[in-house]
């Protein structure tokens, strides 16, 4: 992070705190480090990071890939594991009497070098698969926007996907996850008015079909039910995707376990009133029929034009959280370099660090433009990025650090999510391994969806 949990106290390098089992971070440094923000600042930031339109808005689609039998307790299991997750997490901060300000420290002090290295993989596979569905996402919303005013337009999704990566280039620039608290305050407001906005039409609109005509059975063959089930377990993991959660709490102020269990429940109680309306209103009013992305299933144009700019505004402050983890080693990199090496001054270190971030953003264009596969993308993130670090880690780390529950059914059911959501990573990668395949043979490369 380029906030407080990567001052110059900290390691120089990634590679400098996981080689070193004996890493502690500063505490007096650390103790200055104590952010600012509310319990809502962290709702804020919870609810961007997780509850965005390109995490929900396929859920109607996943359901109905599912089934009611499956998909009605996949959705609730999954928003209650994660929910209950993101709890167990916050309870670690000073968990051994010093502060974890990033998730791989947090993995270092109780898994050592390996379980650092593990985070950071699987936390830069969530990031750079989430931002590049977002991007998707935003473009895709840009595109519909300018449709919607100019029919025979010449732009393409490309077009869209540029100019949201260039936007995105200047967000960048803010220092750390607190300095865009506002921009999240927006986001959060965004989804809320996303939400309503589509539920209320999905419920119009399903209103207005001859409800004899609505099959909610599973289409395909025997072999295309079970990928597309494995495909959706995938998505649902995808859409509860918080990677970053010791980060969003380094920024809240003492007594920062106290104010995460806060945030974090307001965060969730905006989750459900949008997540389960949206899904089960969506697979209610279209059936098997229901678009992979639900705004494609809607006939209301001038309200979809609103839901698609809730969707860009949303989206712009999800996609910086999740920049975060890849900017954190940047960063360390730049700060090493400087305090030993002095070979920048203040002026060139701004414009080393433009330099990375755009980098990074470029990669993260020219990949959504190349590959526009938007549900694909959200599959396999879900399934390799999201599941490990919101479901399976969490409760092995509570256990391993000690935090054992007295209560034998608490401690089988840590141990039940753990097992049952590693073998969702597993199905859900297979499922979208396939349909990338699929999509591949389908689409060209840089196809305009």
């Amino acid at each position: 992070m380029f906030s407080s949990s990567t001052s110059e106290s900290h390691p120089r390098t990634m590679e400098d705190a996981a080689d070193n089992p004996n890493y502690e971070q500063d505490e007096e440094q650390l103790d200055s480090d104590v952010g600012f923000g509310s319990w809502k600042h962290a709702a804020f930031h919870i609810a961007t990071t997780i509850a965005t339109p390109a995490a929900y808005a396929p859920l109607p689609f996943a359901v109905a890939s599912l089934g009611w039998p499956l998909g009605v307790p996949s959705l609730v299991g999954g928003t209650m594991a994660t929910w209950y997750s993101s709890l167990l997490i916050a309870s670690l901060w000073k968990w051994n009497g010093k502060k974890h300000t990033t998730y791989r420290h947090l993995a270092h002090s109780i898994y050592g070098s390996c379980g650092y290295w593990s985070v950071a993989f699987f936390q830069q596979v969530a990031s750079l698969g989430n931002n590049i569905a977002i991007h998707i996402a935003a473009g895709s919303s840009l595109k519909a926007v300018y449709k919607y005013y100019n029919t025979d337009g010449a732009l393409t999704l490309q077009h869209f996907i540029l100019f949201f990566g260039v936007f995105e280039l200047l967000l960048s620039q803010f220092p750390d996850i607190h300095s865009l608290r506002w921009v999240n305050a927006l986001s959060t407001l965004s989804t809320i008015c996303f939400a309503g906005t589509t539920i209320g039409l999905t419920i119009y609109d399903g209103k207005k079909i001859d409800r004899r005509s609505i099959s909610y059975s599973i289409q395909g063959s025997s072999a295309a039910k079970v990928f597309k089930a494995f495909n959706s377990l995938g998505t649902i993991a995808f859409s509860f995707g918080d990677a970053m959660l010791p980060e969003i709490q380094s920024t809240v102020r003492e007594p920062a376990k106290k104010i995460m269990y806060k945030g974090i429940s307001a965060a969730y109680s905006i989750i459900v009133c949008s997540y389960w309306q949206l899904a089960f209103f969506g697979y209610w009013a279209f059936g098997s029929q229901v678009q992979p992305y639900i705004l494609a299933s809607l006939t209301t144009r001038w309200a979809i034009v609103m839901a698609n700019l809730f969707a860009v505004i949303q989206i712009s402050g999800c996609f910086q959280i999740y920049c975060r983890p890849t900017y954190a080693y940047f960063e360390e990199k730049l700060k090493s370099t400087r305090k030993e090496k002095k070979r920048f001054d203040h002026l060139q270190y701004r414009v080393a660090r433009f330099t990375c971030t755009f980098i990074y953003m470029g990669l993260i264009t020219l990949i959504a433009s190349a590959m526009p596969f938007f549900g694909d993308f959200v599959s396999i993130c879900g399934a390799i990025g999201f599941t490990p670090l919101d479901f399976v880690f969490p409760v092995l780390a509570y256990l391993k650090a000690g935090k054992k529950p007295h209560n034998r059914v608490v401690l089988l059911m840590n141990i039940a999510i753990a097992a049952w959501f590693s073998l969702v990573a597993v199905l859900g990668c297979i499922g979208a391994v396939r349909f990338i395949a699929e999509d591949i043979q389908t689409y060209s490369f840089f196809h305009d969806m």
